[in-house]
């Protein structure tokens, strides 16, 4: 990958599609994670005014440590980048004891991950909150491995975004594009995680496998079909693939535009 190149490109078709948009500039949601340092860094790049808003809910402090150094590396870097945090704590723990005191309320194996995607959906409202009063696209930090390999977001979440400028880059190519942009190691090395639990559990111990092998079942499922794909797998690669396609197909309906009933015409013609 031509790094420097990619990061141009990048950078010029954010430039393009805000002028397309007519918005006034973007805001992205920054975690202390790879994804959302690279995309933050590339918005800032453009010159234009960038919001990068940390949303702490319960958050590790670990987390917290790697946002707001992020941040403050940004504004200090940027003068275009203002910082901010919006901690959600209290909105979602008031979600949270309401809910349970529904009537429709059924606590089950399905709960705690119903309040982990919570989680991530109120981000989403905050996030279009401040976009709608400054005029702003909601960017989003989305992958290739994650949003168009397992599925790995919260539809309505983080998958709720205006422009996803990092969707065609693999995970490795992320880290690249880090470390030319000048993110910080800490960040960079940090186990990858959606914060989404309160806890110290990874992205790899949610899905079963880490984001290089899944990268290499997306790469040999494209090249399935040619004699560089047909080579013998080990066991692990069996396992990774039987991840990797168990994902896919139970995260598709995220990956898809929405299904429409579309009428057939003779039953939307005028009744004589």
């Amino acid at each position: 990958m031509q790094t420097e190149r990619v990061i141009e490109y990048i950078v010029n078709w954010l430039n393009d599609y805000q002028k397309i948009s007519h918005a006034k500039g973007f805001v992205v949601g920054v975690s202390g994670g790879i994804d959302s340092a690279v995309v933050s860094t590339l918005c800032a790049r453009t010159g234009l005014p960038l919001l990068v808003i940390e949303m702490p809910i319960r958050q590790a402090s670990s987390e917290k440590r790697r946002s707001r150094t992020h941040i403050d590396w940004l504004t200090s870097n940027y003068p275009n980048v203002t910082g901010a945090e919006v901690n959600l704590t209290d909105v979602f723990e008031t979600f949270e004891k309401t809910v349970k005191k529904s009537e429709v309320d059924e606590i089950n194996s399905y709960t705690e991950v119903g309040f982990a995607n919570m989680r991530s959906r109120l981000r989403m409202v905050n996030l279009y909150y401040f976009a709608s009063i400054k005029g702003y696209l909601v960017v989003g930090t989305g992958n290739k491995v994650e949003d168009f390999g397992v599925g790995f977001f919260t539809k309505y979440g983080d998958g709720g975004v205006d422009i996803s400028p990092i969707a065609d880059l693999m995970k490795s190519e992320v880290r690249a594009i880090a470390a030319a942009l000048g993110v910080s190691q800490d960040i960079i090395k940090a186990p990858p995680t959606d914060g989404l639990f309160g806890d110290a559990r990874t992205d790899e111990d949610q899905i079963g496998a880490t984001y290089d092998e899944l990268e290499w079942a997306m790469n040999h499922l494209d090249l399935s079909n040619t004699k560089e794909g047909a080579s013998t797998l080990t066991d692990r690669q069996k396992q990774v693939l039987d991840i990797y396609n168990k994902r896919h197909n139970a995260n598709l309906h995220k990956m898809v535009e929405i299904p429409c009933c579309i009428l057939p015409s003779d039953l939307k013609a005028k009744q004589p």
